[in-house]
């Protein structure tokens, strides 16, 4: 503190001085002059200072590092070390990360992974345990968590609290487990993140009186003030299939603003690269009219006030100089990105080096009964099915009646079914063997078959197609690589992404695997023809996820969300 003091007295040199700049103030939500000066990690304050180092900002605005307040790090498909290769050049320095995915797969050993291969890294990963493993009662998952498995790890250093709570209908029927899980989080002064997509009244109200501070599931504007009446924080999220901000950000005003956090959930590597991250919710939100110093205060202050980070979120005399000089408060370009006072990248490129992290815990997760074409039969007994339907730009399904017609054996064949598909997931865990088969419609796959591992949140086998043979070929070759992705068409695979650590991440550079995503993404669209107006294998790892409407499918059975049940494919005539 000394040290820092006398700094800030001007008695000795400071670390850094960044002339030629404005700063915003994110509490007074304005503009100052620069010169800033930086030591010791620290900011420790505006004017002209004696430095060791004198850096010209050459006309750019220094803003805040940027926080992203609820992220998957498993869906970029990359560990936390490549990870953060990808988004600190655009400004994020501080994360807030539920590992919900692995923990599925691995249990405590996963987020045992997830916070040793984040605690030597620039990006400040914090990390909130998984409240929901399983997701639901319903599913199979790889593991199963309760409060005291989750006590553990409470207070591991870089443990902000518990991660969203799913399973909203146990938090208002008072489930036991469940509500130890949110105490557990309250007990030590943590914070209990939500996820309640179509809640309202007394439901809602039941939901918050929990404790459960946010909520990063609102569609429209109406769910995100209904919430932030109920004094929870809204998470606006701008991810790769599920895009909420341009919404959303038409209801947030100068009465509402402080209860606004910007997040990603899940953004793929590929649109990081091309669009960047957090920033890129900043400059969404500017384009659609908010105010530039807004948008950054809830990119940054906002996030760090909701989850208790003290010394981030702001540019002040004693806060962490976690800092970003953008060229102006419209692009949201960084420029120079700074850590603790240490520049980690510039102009898009990163400055220091990043090691990965393997573990032999969280390998070879993919372990499957046999399977055979017969499998996959759906027998159909009447003319009209409920079938899952896609809907374009987020998660959110339809429950849809569609005409079918049953081959000469009274199967289901999406050859004979025209805008259908064939659906399947495969418990992936313990090899039990159970399958369960429902149709998909609006999705559009033609001549083939798409597998992956990656499914949320149990993370079973999840293959779509409009044949059986190549439905089984495609999820053959998924166990084969060790999980991943997989397009077969017409008895041939055709692209794989192998995710080796625990079926959801490769262990290769960020850069390769955007790549080779977006070769998977281009092959998808072009020789699949599937539906244009959806994200193909984004959508696709969500068609198993029983805590979001209205109609899904696990590995048990074909669920509807808004009844919290399984139901049948078959319906009345």
């Amino acid at each position: 503190m000394k040290q820092l003091i006398d700094m800030a007295a001007g008695r000795t040199p400071v670390d850094t001085l960044i002339t030629n700049c404005k700063v915003v103030d994110v509490f007074n939500q304005t503009l100052v002059d620069g010169p800033l000066a930086i030591g010791n990690g620290k900011v420790i304050g505006f004017g002209d200072y004696e430095a060791r180092e004198v850096i010209d900002a050459e006309g750019g605005v220094v803003i805040p590092g940027l926080i992203d307040s609820h992220v998957h790090i498993e869906s970029s498909a990359i560990t936390p070390p490549q990870f953060s290769r990808v988004v600190l050049p655009h400004g994020t320095t501080t994360i807030i990360a539920d590992p919900h995915e692995i923990a599925n797969v691995c249990g405590l050993d996963g987020i045992r992974f997830m916070l040793d291969a984040s605690k030597d890294l620039p990006l400040n990963v914090k990390v909130m345990l998984p409240s929901c493993v399983p997701a639901t009662p319903f599913e199979e998952s790889g593991a199963r968590l309760l409060a005291d498995d989750l006590a553990e790890l409470i207070n591991h250093p870089n443990v902000l609290g518990v991660g969203e709570v799913m399973d909203f209908p146990s938090v208002i029927n008072g489930d036991d487990n469940m509500l130890a899980k949110v105490k557990l989080a309250l007990d030590n002064g943590f914070v209990a993140d939500g996820h309640s997509p179509g809640l309202s009244g007394q439901a809602l109200q039941a939901y918050a009186m929990s404790g459960i501070k946010t909520d990063h599931e609102c569609s429209t504007v109406e769910d995100m003030i209904a919430r932030i009446r109920l004094g929870m924080y809204v998470q606006i999220r701008e991810g790769s299939a599920c895009k909420d901000l341009v919404t959303l950000v038409q209801g947030v005003n100068a009465n509402n603003a402080r209860r606004c956090l910007f997040c990603t959930d899940d953004r793929e590597p590929k649109d990081i690269f091309e669009d960047g991250h957090v920033n890129k919710n900043l400059r969404v939100a500017v384009e659609e009219g908010l105010d530039p110093i807004t948008a950054v205060t809830i990119g940054s202050l906002n996030a760090a006030e909701c989850y208790g980070l003290k010394s981030k979120g702001a540019i002040a005399p004693g806060y962490d100089a976690d800092i970003v000089i953008v060229n102006d408060l419209k692009a949201f370009a960084a420029r120079r990105v700074f850590c603790a006072g240490q520049e980690v990248a510039r102009n898009g490129e990163m400055l220091v080096g990043i090691k990965d992290y393997t573990s032999d815990t969280v390998l070879n997760t993919v372990n499957i009964a046999p399977v055979s074409e017969s499998h996959f039969d759906l027998p159909l007994t009447t003319r009209k099915a409920r079938a899952i339907g896609v809907c374009p730009g987020g998660v959110l399904t339809d429950a849809v009646e569609v005409d079918v017609q049953a081959n000469g054996e009274g199967l289901f064949d999406a050859r004979l079914n025209s805008g259908l598909n064939k659906l399947a997931v495969i418990e992936r865990h313990k090899a039990s063997g159970n399958l369960s088969v429902a149709i998909l419609a609006n999705y559009g796959l033609k001549g083939g078959a798409i597998a992956t591992t990656v499914s949320h949140d149990s993370h079973n086998i999840v293959v779509v197609g409009d044949n059986d043979a190549d439905m089984v070929m495609a999820v053959k070759h998924v166990e084969t690589i060790g999980g991943g992705f997989v397009l077969v068409k017409e008895g041939r695979v055709v692209g794989d992404l192998p995710l080796p650590v625990a079926g959801l991440m490769s262990d290769k550079p960020a850069e390769e695997v955007a790549a080779r995503m977006g070769e998977l993404l281009a092959m998808a669209k072009d020789e699949f023809g599937i539906n244009a107006d959806i994200q193909p294998l984004m959508t696709l790892v969500f068609m198993s996820l029983p805590v979001i409407p209205a109609l899904k499918l696990t590995s048990n059975g074909l669920f509807d969300v808004t009844q919290f049940s399984f139901t049948e494919t078959c319906m009345a005539d």
